[in-house]
């Protein structure tokens, strides 16, 4: 039985555009290789952090929605762990008050883009 799960990363503030992009693209090529699908991608954008990791105050959000098997999560983590331009990750099952909190705020990201 598949779950659903949320994933969200920080890649450190000093990457380029292509590169933020290129990883990206590779945790995302990561999960459909391994069988999930994705749901959702949210790119957030530079933010300031809440206190500084690593000597940095900002960083790209990124957050993944995706439906899989839970032995994926473990190998997903080891991505984030291996990959330099990861500085934080939280990766998390949704139980049905979250999955349907999450569906409420993806049609309203899609009505925002309508208008």
């Amino acid at each position: 039985m598949l779950n659903h799960y949320e994933t969200v990363f920080i890649l450190t503030p000093v990457l380029s555009d292509a590169q933020m992009k290129e990883a990206v693209q590779k945790f995302k090529n990561f999960l459909i290789s391994e069988g999930a699908e994705i749901e959702n991608e949210e790119n957030m954008g530079l933010r300031k952090l809440a206190y500084p990791i690593q000597k940095k105050s900002t960083g790209f959000y990124v957050l993944f929605q995706f439906k899989a098997d839970s032995s994926i999560v473990e190998k997903l983590e080891v991505q984030y762990r291996r990959d330099e331009c990861v500085i934080r990750f939280l990766t998390f099952r949704l139980d049905k008050y979250a999955l349907e909190y999450a569906e409420k705020r993806k049609s309203l990201k899609s009505k925002e883009k309508e208008n």
